[in-house]
């Protein structure tokens, strides 16, 4: 018997994508390991924590009884984290997002064939990449659920829609995706009264049991921050800010745990943001619809779609956390498995490079940057956001080039069930 060595075959099989996978998730747990055995919790899921049993101790439910920084949704992954108890936090949310990933995994797997494992060993890879973000964050648990629910538009386009809307009522972003199936699905009245119907559920339990003004809550929270760091825009005043020209200066904002640039004109641009973001959305998605329209593909269609209009978030976005770059990774990865006959490799390559700068800024020199005003640590935020900026450019000439097809174009080809 020939012993088994590593090579095209091997790698192509499912089995090799589980044992990268159990590599990858014992590395996050051997990481998590000294926050389990003490008690404690990573970044932001102390504060995840903190509103769970704020919730479970005192009745104050986020999104419900009072506005939320979060849509209303989000509060229950929260508190499912609190099933091993408080000790356990850590562990149990370790779980949670290990299960979902593994979910997305089995998506890709699935629908990708014969191309699922290269496409789930880049989303393991990016997720690696990105660590802390992945793991100890809410975009972790929303970013596979938006893996799946792309792959599953075609064969159950009412369960997608399910879980995209879903996803949409814990972190805000995955509507993006929603309205890249609305506009290429040819079932997209069965996926807006799935989202309407779960919408509705929520707002009649926030109506019955808080007050229905918060559902909305969210909405306000976020538009009253100002530039963050991190945010694409945000580069010219970083630079503003290191090399003391213009007033511009970086602002702790210690209430909702960002840093943000202030002065020079990080004001005027703040107040400008929510109108440019609106216009880039429409625009893109105009260019999707023409595309639609001119007999482009629906299969690459739908994921270069989804691709554009979540960069068109992060690119256009006043706020630029880290764990964004999870919104770009769940669309690639779900762009490689559907979109076979397409070229993502460019893409693909130019997110992992983004991945690993992203964690090299956050968290590793982020003290060096917000602190220190080191120059080396704005150089390379400068290359990843530039990076961000290549991708969504790269999606929105794809669609370009989509939208440029005559009626005359081969037949359609791709899901079955998209228009």
């Amino acid at each position: 018997m020939r012993p088994l060595r590593p090579g095209p075959d091997f790698l192509s099989r499912t089995s090799s994508v589980w044992i990268f996978f159990a590599l990858i998730h014992s590395g996050f747990l051997a990481r998590l390991m000294p926050f389990i055995l003490s008690g404690g919790v990573l970044s932001d899921i102390n504060i995840y924590r903190g509103w769970a049993y704020q919730a479970l101790n005192d009745g104050i439910w986020q999104g419900i009884d009072t506005a939320w920084v979060y849509p209303t949704g989000a509060i229950v992954p929260l508190v499912a984290a609190t099933a091993l108890g408080p000790e356990l936090y850590q562990l149990t949310w370790f779980g949670i997002f290990t299960a979902l990933n593994a979910a997305g995994t089995v998506a890709l797997l699935r629908r990708g064939a014969p191309h699922g494992p290269r496409a789930a060993y880049w989303w393991l890879a990016a997720t690696a990449l990105l660590g802390p973000v992945a793991v100890g964050r809410l975009d972790g648990l929303t970013a596979p659920l938006v893996i799946v629910g792309i792959l599953l538009l075609a064969a159950r386009p009412v369960l997608a829609s399910l879980l995209l809307s879903a996803a949409t009522w814990v972190k805000v972003w995955p509507a993006a995706v929603v309205l890249a199936a609305v506009i290429t699905c040819r079932d997209r009245l069965k996926i807006v009264l799935a989202g309407a119907g779960l919408s509705a559920g929520i707002a009649v339990v926030v109506a019955v049991f808080g007050d229905l003004r918060n559902v909305t809550g969210f909405l306000g929270a976020q538009g009253a921050r100002g530039m963050q760091l991190e945010a694409p825009l945000s580069t010219p005043g970083v630079w503003q800010a290191i090399t003391g020209t213009s007033g511009a200066y970086f602002y702790e904002d210690k209430i909702i745990n960002t840093m943000e640039v202030r002065g020079a004109l990080s004001g005027e641009v703040s107040a400008l943001m929510g109108p440019l973001l609106a216009l880039a959305v429409l625009g893109t998605a105009a260019l999707v619809a023409v595309g639609l329209r001119r007999g482009a593909r629906p299969g690459p269609l739908l994921a270069t779609a989804s691709l554009a209009l979540v960069a068109t978030l992060v690119v256009f976005n006043k706020v630029g956390s880290p764990q964004f770059m999870l919104w770009i990774a769940a669309a690639i990865a779900a762009g490689l498995a559907l979109d076979a006959a397409g070229d993502w490799r460019l893409p693909a390559a130019a997110m992992l490079l983004t991945a690993a700068l992203t964690t090299l800024v956050y968290p590793i020199f982020y003290d060096e940057l917000r602190y220190g005003l080191n120059p080396a640590v704005a150089l390379l935020l400068t290359l990843r956001n530039l990076l961000v900026v290549g991708i969504f450019g790269w999606s929105v000439r794809r669609l370009w080039g989509m939208s440029r097809r005559t009626a005359g174009s081969p037949a359609r080809a791709g899901l079955p069930g998209s228009a």
